[in-house]
């Protein structure tokens, strides 16, 4: 390999050894190209390579032999990863490596044993592997001696760098980076690592803000076999009884063990990943599969994994899968689909359309990690049966079709950029706190120039910061000594000095949902929502009559002349580029090559309806005693354009593609006309759109926000007001 690799020529030779001894017959094309744009430690690099394509030896084999040039073994290298599970992936790859090396590896993360912490913090060199709540900590709690625990610093290596991108976590990622250069006094060479990533000017601007320019981008396209995939279609019956609550008897039950029998036959006998979106669905489906092992006597293969099991049943699950001694299947949620190692996979199969096409090419990295192997795709689509009551949505097959548009776009190599300019004014307040903490306290001005100015808040004008400080000072969050130091207040100190205070995102809370005195269950609610508003729960539509923010509780009142909607996929904001894509497909005559037969039929329906209804040429209609818009665009601009419409008194409900006018007797030309008049006018005050919006406060440090500064923290990550009005003019504007 030294004759045919220049890139290998300029490692360390103990490195080198290492390489040869390890059997390596080459260089992957990411490590070729990373090594001699790492190895000089002088500017930023993205490397975006498929999953397992070598990317952490494509950054660590320069780091280290970058280290080794250290005459006192002084030097120092950040690995920031978004999982405690993944840094102990990550010492378990390096640790072999660096033991021949003499370079010692650090792990840093809340199971880790406080001798070898002290360790570290008595000579803080090599390798340190943490994650952004456990470098916070260490900023908070030993601010002082950061500057020395930071001298060394070469580099700061992002991994899974799009886990982060658009995130209050990743706006936290981004001011610690900016704080650990502080105290470093020099500016340090970020490294950022992903399999997932779409803008890569976004994502050069998201590691290193305002400087994307200076970001060298490696995108390695070598990687990766070939890709096989089918999305079966299954219809669920309509229920005989709809006001029936046994919850065995719901057709969605039977939808999962039909389509739980299908899995069984087709997945036992290897490793898999499946992703049904949702906790609850990941142990529904789970204990169909269990009950199916038993059935047939044979030992478990399924196993559940997702955010609410404990970490040692989530360890269970993770140790069935890289067993040498039996199959597993994990059924899980997202928490299987960052780079965890548990082996290779055979096959990931997709219960209902994905969150993102990001994340449907994340989990899809899982599969065919082994040479000459296939990655494989087996995607369930589910619809209703069409009956007489079936509303506009169902007889769309929607959910078939943006799974379809999805699948379409990942073929195409396309993911959705991140959000820029988002405020974050949840996590902005908590890394004021935890400045105030590193520094003993700060002035304002100097606060300001560190976060905001120099940092990643740059959307927020002085103005608004001096306003922010005001409101935190008259909460006690914040308090300003004689002098002009910024101090924390009586309410602040405890809050920082509790564990919980270094993560920068909440954990996901959900909303009891209750109808006189009974409650029917519980939901996340990302969504800001208001008295008169409606909602789709348990296959019925419910009026929103009061929300109670304090208890988390919604209580409602079900809609008479409601329909039963289509099954909620729990997928998070859809990108307007699918619903064009959407649009795309109804008015195609194709069957995309990746559906089954069922599927197939599906879709006919579907584009049936379309032509049938006249949908492309008519974005405003009449069904059913509504007024439906469907305006083909995503869900930030389509809430805009809901929220533009209550303040002209309508009540929308938002139900995935389709906008609906609820109240009866909603005719075309009144919302018409309120649209023409949208569309003359300029867009109101963000204040006045928000004026009767509820749950705004979603993030972690949302209550310690004024009203006008948590508006416009919302609308500036979850609306978009220029495009939504951009749209409205495009069709009603005279």
């Amino acid at each position: 390999m030294a004759t045919l690799s220049s890139s290998f020529d300029l490692l360390d030779e103990r490195i080198r050894r290492w390489i040869w001894s390890a059997g390596w017959s080459e260089l992957r094309e990411a490590q070729e190209r990373a090594i001699p744009a790492i190895l000089t430690a002088d500017h930023d690099v993205i490397v975006a390579a498929a999953t397992a394509a070598g990317k952490t030896e494509a950054a660590m084999l320069p780091v280290l032999t970058n280290l080794l040039k250290d005459d006192d073994g002084l030097a120092l290298t950040l690995y920031i990863s978004p999982l405690k599970a993944l840094i102990n992936d990550q010492f378990g790859r390096l640790l072999p490596l660096c033991e021949t090396l003499d370079i010692p590896v650090w792990p840093w993360h809340g199971d880790i044993s406080s001798s070898s912490k002290s360790r570290f913090l008595k000579r803080p060199s090599g390798v340190l592997l943490i994650t952004p709540e456990s470098l916070e900590a260490i900023l908070c709690n030993r601010g002082f001696s950061a500057p020395t625990l930071f001298a060394g610093l070469r580099y700061i290596v992002v991994d899974e760098l799009h886990a982060f991108i658009g995130s209050e976590r990743g706006k936290q990622l981004q001011s610690l980076m900016q704080r650990v250069e502080l105290a470093a006094g020099a500016r340090v060479a970020r490294i950022g690592l992903s399999a997932t990533l779409g803008d890569m000017r976004l994502a050069a601007d998201f590691l290193r803000p305002r400087a994307a320019d200076g970001v060298e981008t490696i995108v390695s396209t070598s990687e990766g076999g070939d890709l096989k995939l089918l999305i079966k279609g299954y219809v669920v019956l309509a229920p005989k009884d709809r006001e029936a609550d046994d919850a065995d008897e719901h057709p969605e039950a039977e939808a999962v063990r039909s389509i739980a029998g299908h899995m069984f036959k087709t997945l036992k006998g290897s490793n898999n990943l499946v992703f049904p979106n949702s906790r609850g669905k990941v142990e529904q489906y789970t204990y169909e599969l269990q009950k199916l092992c038993a059935a047939e006597g044979m030992p478990n293969e399924f196993w559940p994994h997702h955010g609410s099991l404990s970490r040692e049943l989530r360890e269970e699950t993770e140790a069935a899968l890289k067993s040498k001694d039996r199959h597993a299947t994990a059924v899980c949620t997202n928490t299987l689909e960052l780079g965890i190692d548990i082996g290779a996979v055979k096959c990931v199969v997709q219960v209902g359309p994905p969150p993102s096409v990001a994340s449907l090419r994340q989990r899809l990295g899982r599969s065919g990690r082994r040479p000459g192997e296939s990655s494989i795709l087996r995607g369930y689509a589910i619809e209703q049966e069409i009956h007489s009551e079936s509303d506009l949505s169902s007889l769309l097959r929607e959910d078939l079709f943006e799974f379809a548009a999805m699948t379409s776009l990942l073929l195409e190599g396309w993911v959705e950029p991140p959000r820029p300019r988002g405020m974050h004014l949840s996590t902005l307040v908590q890394q004021l706190l935890s400045l105030i903490a590193q520094r003993g306290g700060m002035m304002a001005p100097e606060a300001y120039r560190i976060l905001c100015e120099a940092g990643p808040f740059d959307a927020v004008g002085k103005a608004d910061f001096v306003s922010l400080l005001s409101h935190l000072g008259a909460k006690d969050i914040l308090m300003q000594d004689a002098s002009g130091v910024l101090l924390h207040g009586a309410k602040g100190a405890p809050l920082v000095n509790h564990y919980t205070f270094y993560a920068a995102f909440s954990a996901e809370e959900e909303f009891r949902i209750i109808s006189g005195t009974r409650t029917l269950g519980s939901v996340p609610v990302s969504s800001a929502l208001s008295v008169g508003d409606f909602i789709l729960f348990a296959a019925r539509t419910w009026r929103v009559d009061e929300v109670d923010e304090a208890s988390k509780s919604i209580y409602v009142t079900q809609h008479q002349a409601g329909r039963p909607p289509r099954f909620s996929n729990g997928a998070g904001m859809v990108h307007d580029k699918v619903r064009e894509r959407m649009k795309k497909l109804y008015e195609g005559t194709d069957d995309t090559g990746f559906l089954d037969p069922a599927a197939v039929r599906l879709l006919a329906e579907g584009r049936d309806t379309y032509r049938r209804y006249d949908i492309g040429r008519r974005p405003l209609l009449h069904v059913d005693g509504r007024a439906l818009i469907l305006s083909w665009q995503g869900d930030a601009r389509n809430a805009t354009i809901a929220m533009l419409l209550r303040m002209k008194g309508f009540s929308v409900g938002c139900y995935g593609a389709i906008l609906t006018i609820e109240q009866a007797g909603a005719e075309l030309a009144e919302v018409s006309k309120a649209l023409q008049a949208i569309a003359s006018m300029p867009l109101p005050p963000i204040e006045d759109l928000l004026a009767n919006a509820l749950n705004l406060r979603q993030e972690k440090w949302d209550s310690a926000l004024p009203e006008n500064l948590l508006q416009r923290s919302f609308a500036s990550q979850k609306l978009d007001l220029a495009g939504a009005h951009e749209w409205i003019k495009s069709q009603w504007y005279t």
